[in-house]
């Protein structure tokens, strides 16, 4: 049957084999083509996925659903690309990998316009994009300051477990300037689901909040399409005008349900077994995000990347350095001393400054800068108690103002300008001392 008949019309071809989280169908392959939607349906419910290649004599496809319930023989019905509905009705609410409302945690807008979009889609040419827009206030000193995230802004978040990651992605949402928020919960236990939901995030945000999950335990596609239906509600709300706060947590967990979609493919397996196509496919979702067009909004974007056994040059984190724009890292061993967030500033970068801010207020920055790293060569002697004043005048300056500084990095901030008033009196006993060239850009 022709590939370009409609309804009611109906191009099938049956399933010859089955695979954990994918299964193989004939009768088709001249007809399709990848990334084509396919449906498999059984009594009280149908399976979905996606072309994932094709051959003269069978079509391989990624299942989003089990496929503990398919049959050899069924029928697998084959449409053009993977679509969604998308609408308000998502605000409030928790959606699934379907773009089904699992949850609701404030009043429903009511039966609001949906759109059909593709959960593919190119990301917004080059030579129609804005630059970055302003700095965003973000309720903190240290990424109000030292690591600006200015709107259209890339950043990644990298972190080892129990460091205070979901804490700080939660007061991001709660505090920075944003019209809507959409955050993908990719591969979490369900249990942190309901977690982030009714403890991190403060409340007062869930009716400007989408939040799209997929937990542990489902298979990789759903994990995968999960976040492709976040990115799409991003651009939806970006598409209105709105701006546009987009927390993905994780990419790792992402990145490994690719991995595992792509080798029961056929890929090649690389480092620590990841194909070559995931650089693209997280490029690919990554590009989605940052400056829509002049008649749009945008989509600043948070990606999270656990990092096991804080290895901050594993393949994803390593991958995901070069893709966005700037990278905040959180710190082990900052946390068992107790300072929250445990930001480790030497290790981070934003690569909106020097732009972002004035050059006074960079020569602040590296000022801030200088003072740590010399503290942070100290510190083992501090920590013996083998540390002499007189010997280092710069180093004396670094040990005396340390504690102010520090603390500093854990304070929350009413406004960008106040955050650089108060770090410009912290600093001015070491101006004399240690002068500051501007920040160079990263």
């Amino acid at each position: 049957m022709p590939h370009h008949l409609t309804p009611p019309y109906r191009l099938w071809g049956a399933i010859t084999e089955i695979l954990p989280g994918m299964i193989e169908i004939s009768g088709v392959g001249h007809a399709v083509g990848i990334g084509d939607s396919v449906t498999i349906e059984k009594p009280g419910q149908s399976l979905i996925g996606e072309v994932m290649s094709v051959t003269d004599s069978h079509v391989r496809v990624l299942m989003f659903s089990s496929t503990e319930a398919a049959r050899i023989g069924d029928r697998a019905f084959v449409s053009p690309q993977d679509q969604i509905e998308i609408g308000d009705h998502w605000l409030g609410a928790l959606v699934n990998y379907r773009g089904e409302v699992q949850m609701r945690r404030s009043p429903s807008v009511g039966q609001s316009r949906t759109i059909t979009v593709p959960l593919q889609s190119p990301p917004t040419s080059p030579a129609d994009r804005k630059p970055l827009g302003n700095r965003l206030n973000t309720g903190l000193n240290v990424t109000d300051t030292l690591l600006p995230i200015c709107r259209g802004q890339r950043i990644g978040l990298f972190a080892g477990s129990g460091v205070g990651k979901s804490t700080l992605l939660g007061k991001l949402a709660g505090r920075m300037n944003a019209d809507r928020i959409v955050i993908a919960l990719i591969g979490e236990r369900s249990r942190e689901v309901q977690e982030f939901i009714d403890d991190v995030l403060p409340a007062d945000v869930l009716p400007k909040t989408t939040i799209v999950a997929a937990t542990a335990s489902e298979p990789p596609g759903a994990k995968k399409r999960a976040a492709f239906c976040a990115i799409a509600a991003a651009e939806y709300y970006r598409d209105q005008g709105h701006s546009v706060l987009f927390l993905f947590d994780s990419l790792t967990r992402f990145a490994e349900a690719h991995r595992e979609t792509a080798l029961m493919a056929g890929e090649t397996p690389a480092l620590n077994a990841f194909p070559p196509s995931t650089v693209r496919v997280v490029s690919e979702l990554a590009e989605r995000t940052g400056p829509g067009t002049k008649s749009s909004g945008d989509i600043t974007a948070i990606f999270s990347v656990l990092v096991a056994g804080s290895d901050f040059e594993e393949p994803v984190a390593d991958m995901v350095r070069g893709i966005l724009d700037g990278h905040i890292v959180l710190s082990r061993k900052i946390a068992e001393r107790g300072r929250y967030p445990a930001i480790d500033v030497l290790r981070s970068v934003s690569r909106s400054l020097p732009k972002a801010a004035t050059g006074p207020q960079n020569q602040s920055l590296q000022l801030f800068r200088t003072l740590m790293t010399t503290y942070d060569e100290i510190a083992p002697m501090v920590r013996a108690g083998l540390y002499e004043f007189g010997k280092d005048p710069n180093a004396d300056i670094a040990y005396t103002l340390f504690p102010e500084l520090d603390r500093y990095l854990t304070q929350d901030s009413d406004a960008i300008e106040t955050a650089f008033d108060y770090l410009d009196g912290l600093l001015q006993p070491a101006r004399a001392d240690l002068p500051a060239a501007p920040l160079e850009p990263a």
